[in-house]
């Protein structure tokens, strides 16, 4: 070939060479035939990368229901030498053996990340309910010390999911996302929403899915935690603002079986002067179960919805109401989504029409879950749900099911037809649809209130729905609330920051046996378990109490100057302090992409002592949380029950036990992260890094410290998140590290934020000087504070508190003053 035609042939974009394959360069990188099948890598960003392959007889074209970012244009440089083809951006170095297709994704300096393992990819015929597919899989090769975390919310107790094997199909207590990241700085996200098998072992690690058409999976890197929880939300989808009050305390339990009583507990809380935000109503507020989720108040205990509604507004609180993935037979919804052919005939809760336990068979319910995955139903459940209760100013919803419950499973089951294909096809993915087509339908309507979402089941991108997922019905047990905080950091590593678990656990039976006046909330095995889980609730993005079995409001708990009781009091005033500090980081995380629960490694990797801790986190990028999650008051009681068996009251004997002495000291360990000092939040004693250290705890209280360099902001004490504004803010600064923090403040409650409308003070802390420098305000919303007073402390090194308050005001100009 003349050099005419070598130019002529390299301008068409197709490159070979006689002794290799011949590769294909694309709009997004290079497409090449390798063993008949056809590998395409696709560069989203410098630091995103799409892997497809396929059988190379077939097209394979997919529109992703999780990813929703458009391809950058990608400065590339590709080259061929031999049988190694290398695509360059200026973050990776791609590496492609153009013989046997293995891949190898490297730093632009040639360090490796990750490496496909050799032929590690595999299609083997598969029938989908009549359909020809294959089932996919891909294999890697991690490092052996090499710690990764994600794969969604798993009750395994584990942070490092290394040498794990999964099977990842959506539950009531187990979200999936097949997705993880490793300590090096990338992320791998498995695009594939059937029943898929993850599993780790000393050779390999692989990502196996019952059914697709291709491989399809993203790389990406990030440098660090941070980075790639960015990059997933850059392809998956941003965060949206939660409204200020979501971020209070809610109180619910399974279920007010009134408005009188809904109201009541309400009013209780403002009488006690508890604060109090949220009051939640759980199910058959509808009535019977043939009835199930027809968004309407048909149970006559709910005879003046509006006015209960109305009631909970004039208390300053907000209502949550719970809906479902699936319609009981008489309801409206039923009948419409019937004749669009959109219900699914798959077991599903509730399985008999009679409020009995077991169910009774011979009265089966016929609940159907619909077909989320149609628009056009979608739009259905919308349009009821509107109509129903959102035109009656509901909130908030609780869908609940959302995974959804697959009850009495048959194999045939996944043979069911949904708009997209087959059940199988598509299974993981269900919450993300039924979720979604809420929150979009919502926006589409109004702007003057943020959705709120709080949901049992989540996939890959979610987090762009104004969703809140909860760890589901999990047991009232030590184990299980130990369970919750590893479960909580793996999502939130997934790039979904909004996570939350039932208060106290939710299948609370064996509390409530043989106690003498018949409320487990008296028993102080159950008051210790309650206390820690709700003080550990504190520390995460929505403070929820729920259960069964045992009644959850304080006041059940005794009465002022009981143990149990100023302890849940001091926990709920803890977390409405900390409201500014809260709704700044919630800035950041839909702005700066950051996380609220943060496990110890994004912040401290080169602190090899932290890439596995389980049992502690950052919450926000100040506060080291270390929940006490062992009994130290009264004897652990485990609890063995599961979705279906948790309903049966007689699970399990009474625990009871001699009058326990609240008031007694403990102490608990902790290990404070290496590369700074931290100081102890209850007696600002500063302790340097990397030691681990035994620190004091009682009912009240439980190790929680700061991070030299830190600003917090401490609000007003108030009955409810909007009841003041913050114009007298408490400013405690901790010495020893230079520090910044951003307050955040806009209208709390409505989308004007995407516009600009709302405003920044940027305070600055130079420890070598002792200046704190308060910026000029940015921005401007409606009604905002012009003026205001702040309070500053100062922290130092010898456990005191520098000085009295130096109080300053602030009319939004900058100010620099030295401490």
């Amino acid at each position: 070939m003349n050099r005419i035609s070598l130019l002529l042939f390299a301008l068409s974009g197709i490159c070979f060479s006689a002794k290799s394959q011949r590769f294909e360069k694309t709009a997004l990188g290079a497409k090449v035939n390798i063993n008949e099948t056809t590998t395409e890598i696709q560069f989203y960003s410098p630091g995103i990368v799409r892997i497809l392959k396929y059988p190379a007889s077939k097209i394979f074209t997919k529109r992703s229901l999780s990813v929703t970012k458009s391809p950058e244009t990608v400065a590339l440089k590709i080259v061929q030498k031999g049988d190694v083809l290398m695509l360059y951006s200026k973050d990776l170095k791609v590496v492609l053996n153009v013989r046997d297709g293995q891949i190898n994704f490297n730093k632009s300096d040639g360090k490796s990340l990750l490496k496909e393992k050799m032929a590690g990819a595999s299609f083997t015929d598969f029938n989908d309910s009549g359909t020809k597919s294959y089932t996919v899989a891909q294999s890697f090769v991690l490092e052996k010390e090499e710690p990764i975390y994600g794969l969604g919310i798993l009750q395994n107790g584990k942070l490092s999911q290394r040498n794990q094997k999964i099977k990842m199909v959506q539950n009531n207590t187990w979200d999936f996302i097949a997705f993880f990241q490793s300590v090096k700085g990338y992320g791998l996200f498995w695009d594939n929403y059937s029943p898929t098998t993850f599993n780790d072992t000393a050779e390999e690690t692989s990502f196996s899915s019952e059914v697709g058409d291709g491989i399809d999976y993203y790389f990406i890197y990030g440098t660090n935690a941070d980075g790639v929880v960015s990059g997933m939300r850059k392809l998956t989808g941003q965060v949206p603002m939660f409204p200020l009050w979501t971020y209070g305390f809610h109180q619910s339990k399974e279920r007010y079986k009134s408005q009188a009583e809904l109201v009541s507990v309400v009013k209780k809380y403002r009488e006690l002067g508890v604060p109090l935000d949220g009051i939640i109503q759980d199910w058959q507020y509808w009535g019977n179960n043939y009835l199930w989720n027809a968004m309407d108040f048909l149970n006559p205990e709910f005879s003046n919805p509006q006015k209960m509604i109305d009631d909970v507004h004039q208390l300053n609180a907000h209502l949550l109401i719970s809906v479902w993935s699936s319609f009981g037979p008489a309801t409206k919804q039923y009948r419409k989504l019937d004749s669009l052919g959109a219900l699914f005939n798959i077991g599903t809760w509730p399985e008999s029409g009679l409020e009995t336990w077991p169910p009774n068979m011979d009265y089966p319910s016929g609940v159907r879950v619909y077909d989320a995955y149609n628009p056009k139903a979608r739009a259905i459940y919308w349009d009821f749900l509107n109509k129903g209760l959102f035109s009656r100013n509901i909130d908030g919803w609780w869908m609940d099911s959302t995974e959804p419950d697959h009850l009495s499973y048959k194999p045939s089951d996944m043979d069911t037809k949904t708009y997209l294909g087959s059940f199988r096809k598509v299974r993981n993915a269900y919450p993300l649809m039924t979720v979604g087509g809420v929150y979009d339908h919502q926006r589409a309507v109004s702007s003057d209130k943020r959705v709120f979402i709080l949901t049992r089941s989540a996939f890959a991108g979610q987090q762009r729905y104004g969703a809140n997922t909860w760890s589901g019905d999990v047991t009232s047990s030590w184990e299980s609330l130990r369970n919750q905080i590893p479960a909580g950091l793996n999502f939130a590593l997934c790039g979904i920051p909004y996570w939350n678990s039932d208060i106290g656990g939710f299948f609370a039976g064996s509390y409530n046996k043989s106690w003498n006046d018949g409320s487990g909330a008296k028993n102080p095995l159950f008051q210790e378990l309650y206390v820690r889980w709700l003080q550990f609730a504190v520390f995460t993005p929505m403070m929820r109490s729920h259960g069964a079995d045992v009644p959850r409001e304080i006041y059940q708990f005794g009465k002022k100057g009981e143990p149990a009781y100023d302890a849940i009091e001091n926990a709920i005033k803890l977390r409405y302090s900390l409201l500014p500090y809260i709704y700044s980081t919630a800035r950041k995380v839909t702005n700066d992409q950051s996380t609220f629960m943060r496990a110890l490694m994004m912040d401290f990797s080169n602190d090899k002592k932290v890439l596995d801790i389980n049992n502690e986190y950052l919450f926000g990028q100040s506060l080291l949380v270390a929940p006490v999650i062992n009994a130290q008051y009264t004897p652990e009681t485990v609890v063995n029950v599961n979705e279906e068996t948790g309903w049966n009251r007689n699970v399990t004997k009474g625990n009871t036990i001699a009058a326990v002495n609240f008031e007694q000291i403990k102490s608990k360990k902790v290990y404070l992260p290496a590369g700074t000092m931290w100081y102890d939040f209850w007696t600002n004693k500063r302790y340097a890094g990397g030691q681990e250290l035994t620190t004091a705890t009682s009912l009240n209280t439980i190790p929680l410290f700061v991070k030299a360099g830190s600003i917090i902001p401490i609000g007003p004490n108030v009955q409810y998140a909007t009841e003041q504004k913050w114009d007298n803010l408490e400013l405690r600064v901790y010495e020893g590290a230079n520090g910044t923090f951003m307050l955040y403040e806009d209208e709390n409650d409505n989308y004007n934020y995407e516009k600009g409308i709302f405003a920044t003070i940027t305070l600055n802390w130079n420890d070598s000087s002792k200046t704190l420098t308060i910026s000029d305000r940015n921005g401007s919303f409606p009604n905002m504070l012009t003026s205001r007073t702040f309070k500053i402390k100062l922290m130092t090194a010898g456990g005191t508190v520098q000085g009295a308050y130096r109080t300053i005001s602030y009319t939004g100009h900058k100010i620099s003053l030295k401490l």
